[in-house]
């Protein structure tokens, strides 16, 4: 059933395109889904198609599906973690949230290289449209060749080598926060949700 989804998925958004076309649609359409963290949708197994049944999901869900179709399509992908700091002082935050990214952890980003006419290029589907309005680096055109934009202001780029060693160095990761940064870290993500619910509803900030 979970493949019969992204079959479907997959034939909805490319349909007869050429293969720029093609690989453009799929960015767009995993772009497009809300994001949103949801911590069960982690998994590289039940992630694609959880997200599709949802719509909504995180950077982490939206890069394995992306990674799947663009492998269908024939064009290689690496899996990196870009480390970061939620306390990005150009996203316009409301304050309550704010003030949590000062606790946060250092959190682990992943998006997509693709192989793209002989060279790796930086695929990022991670913010929905309706966030660029609040400061969150919205690639709202990909010309289908060169580098998106990070979703992130990265501090460290860890390339994987295979999807199993990024989830390995995710679990690895998160196991490094301590009990404190684990409560604001689920108290930030439930707030972080519903503000973007709200953004999305028309209601903002």
């Amino acid at each position: 059933m979970a493949g019969d989804l992204i079959e479907d998925k997959f034939k909805k958004w490319t349909g007869v395109k050429d293969l720029l076309a093609a690989r453009i649609a799929v960015f767009e359409n995993i772009r497009g889904i809300p994001y949103a963290i949801i911590p069960e949708l982690r998994d590289p197994l039940t992630g694609p198609a959880g997200i599709l049944k949802l719509n909504k999901g995180s950077c982490v869900p939206k890069h394995f599906l992306l990674g799947l179709l663009f492998n269908k399509m024939g064009i290689a992908v690496k899996y990196v973690s870009y480390l970061y700091d939620w306390d990005d002082k150009e996203i316009q935050y409301p304050q309550v949230l704010r003030e949590l990214t000062k606790e946060m952890p250092i959190t682990a980003h992943l998006a997509c290289k693709a192989y793209i006419n002989k060279k790796w290029v930086l695929v990022d589907a991670t913010w929905d449209l309706p966030l660029r309005n609040y400061g969150f680096p919205v690639n709202e055109e990909w010309d289908g060749f060169s580098d998106c934009k990070n979703a992130v202001k990265p501090i460290k780029e860890i390339i994987h080598r295979t999807l199993e060693e990024r989830v390995q160095y995710s679990d690895e990761h998160r196991k490094s926060y301590t009990e404190k940064e684990m409560k604001t870290y689920d108290i930030f993500t439930a707030q972080l949700n519903e503000w973007f619910a709200m953004i999305r509803s028309g209601i903002g900030a």
